[in-house]
């Protein structure tokens, strides 16, 4: 196979020799000589010089031709190092690239695909809480507790948000679209949004911003942000009658929105890691709630956006989060 491979690579180059032999004849006629012998050892020497220079490339190729013509049956196989020309070297190498951007690529994907596999099973899996609560109100004699729907269903809203925004972020280009932002707005809103979770746990907000004071960013994608930094501020405040301080300053070029809580604060041990996938650490064991998506989430949409995130706490004293446009 790489000896009928290498004929079909060269056979150009045989027709052309032979031109060039006629091409010679042909002159040596029209100049007037006329002695055969010439002509044919004209002949036989190109013939052996094409010969020659034939066998010692095939010699030089034969390994290569052999390989490309042998399909692999590992990536081993495939990418085995035998070359001995720059041209071939040079493919080898192009090779070797090519297999480690798929291999990137496919490990990407194995990754996303995992990673929603996990999200999607320990979300469905919380989400029978509130179903199995509702379920349990319906079937209680007497008139239904309205607050009781009220907050389930708002677990429900908040879980259902949450793994839309998941699916979506895979395709976070195509739907993001950066336009002059409101701060105070957009906060209001999301406290607005969560105002019977700040009922529920007696906790109240604070703001402090600017009316006119605006940032670029999107605000659908970042109201889900300011979402999960204010739900997670109440949902770790177990104290009653504490407070939630959203605050922004200006500093010339530079905004930074701070989300300051009174909460039970994160753990050192756990500070650096509390924006992984799945990662709930001690506080989420004791709410038996967190999925360890909420901050994951909100830190991929920061970096997308290009906003910086940083998170400060003290155990018994609170939280800060610190947003910078």
């Amino acid at each position: 196979m790489g000896l009928k491979l290498f004929i079909k690579d060269n056979w150009s180059l045989v027709v052309f020799e032979l031109f060039i032999v006629l091409f010679i004849l042909s002159v040596y006629w029209l100049d007037g000589f006329r002695n055969i012998n010439t002509a044919i050892y004209t002949i036989i020497i190109s013939l052996i010089l094409t010969v020659s220079y034939l066998g010692v490339r095939y010699f030089f190729r034969h390994r290569y031709l052999n390989k490309i013509t042998q399909l692999p049956f590992t990536m081993e196989d495939a990418l085995q190092k035998n070359a001995k020309s720059p041209e071939h070297f040079q493919t080898e190498q192009f090779l070797q690239e090519l297999y480690r951007v798929y291999q990137h690529e496919v490990q990407a994907l194995y990754a996303t695909q995992t990673r929603h596999e996990k999200f999607l099973n320990q979300w469905i899996h919380q989400m029978k809480t509130p179903i199995a609560v509702l379920e349990l109100l319906l079937q209680e004699d007497g008139p239904l507790d309205k607050n009781s729907v009220q907050e389930e269903v708002e677990r429900l809203r908040r879980g259902l948000e949450m793994v839309l925004m998941n699916a979506r972020l895979d395709k976070f280009e195509d739907d993001m679209q950066v336009e002059q932002v409101n701060l105070k707005q957009i906060v209001n809103a999301t406290i607005n949004d969560n105002k019977r979770l700040f009922i529920t746990n007696r906790v109240f907000p604070e703001t402090h911003i600017d009316e006119d004071l605006t940032v670029a960013s999107d605000s659908k994608w970042l109201k889900f942000i300011l979402g999960q930094f204010i739900t997670n501020a109440v949902k770790y405040t177990f104290e009653q009658n504490k407070r939630i301080i959203v605050s922004a300053t200006k500093n010339e070029s530079k905004v930074t929105l701070t989300v300051k809580d009174e909460g039970i604060g994160i753990p050192k041990s756990d500070l650096t890691r509390v924006t992984k996938a799945f990662f709930t650490g001690e506080n989420g064991r004791k709410t038996g709630e967190s999925t360890g998506m909420g901050l994951y989430l909100a830190k991929e949409i920061c970096e997308k956006l290009g906003h910086e995130l940083l998170i400060e706490s003290e155990v018994g004293v609170g939280t800060t989060i610190i947003l910078t446009f």
